[in-house]
């Protein structure tokens, strides 16, 4: 049985899929360009183009992808015995947490020569939550992201970066786990975490919508299906003749 073509040239060419021959993973202007064809499609959509009311699936891409591309960073340095926890969360602080920074810098005086004071509350909680990676939840709490005072919240965008730190989070430890419990009961154990995922999601988005929309336990699916993919690619890029 032949594998499909994505994942073909995943084997022929490895570093086209995120596992280049050097463990040090370089720039990918392929991730780059799909990054693009998904924010394209989110931005049209808070214009209020009609033809893009759902534009706000590219969020679903990016997700795919940040799943695909820690997942390949963790396995890239596993394999080559320099995978360390410490280390992997204090590059992710540091890749993140400055330009974080400047723009609740950037938004600070914005906020307070635009918002009224109910508005600039609920912005300065946001200023707490944002780098505690938290901001989804807080977010959801408040009120949902389509709601007519959504242009009043300066921080609103970075309840996606919430989610992806929170999965950063656990999933290098769950792989960790798994790693030690064998191939076999890994793939069981992050499919039985998909499904329950997936499951969550639609159920959620009957009863509540936001949820789904904002909260980690109904997105993980998404990340998963991007580990899903590095770890196939991983494991038959080894096993290749």
């Amino acid at each position: 049985m032949q594998s499909p073509p994505l994942f073909d040239s995943c084997i022929q060419r490895p570093h086209l899929m995120g596992i280049p021959h050097n463990p040090a993973l370089g720039y990918r202007p392929e991730i780059d360009g799909l990054r693009a064809l998904a924010v394209i499609p989110v931005i049209l959509f808070h214009a209020g183009l009609p033809l893009f009311s759902g534009g706000f699936v590219g969020v679903d891409i990016f997700f795919v992808i940040s799943g695909y591309l820690i997942t390949s960073i963790i396995l890239a340095e596993k394999i080559n015995g320099k995978f360390s926890l410490i280390n992997f969360y204090e590059r992710r602080a540091r890749r993140i947490l400055p330009a974080l920074f400047v723009v609740m810098l950037v938004c600070v005086p914005v906020a307070w020569l635009t918002l009224d004071p109910p508005d600039l509350k609920y912005f300065a909680k946001s200023l707490v939550a944002v780098p505690m990676f938290s901001s989804n939840v807080l977010f959801w709490l408040e009120s949902g992201y389509f709601d007519a005072t959504a242009e009043l919240k300066p921080l609103l965008h970075t309840w996606t970066l919430a989610v992806e730190e929170q999965y950063y989070l656990f999933f290098p430890l769950l792989l960790m786990l798994g790693w030690r419990m064998g191939r076999t009961r890994l793939v069981i154990l992050l499919t039985l975490i998909a499904l329950g995922s997936l499951t969550l999601s639609q159920l959620g988005a009957r009863n509540d919508a936001s949820s789904s929309f904002y909260l980690l336990h109904a997105r993980a699916w998404e990340l998963l299906t991007g580990s899903f993919i590095a770890l196939y690619c991983v494991w038959r890029t080894r096993h290749a003749p």
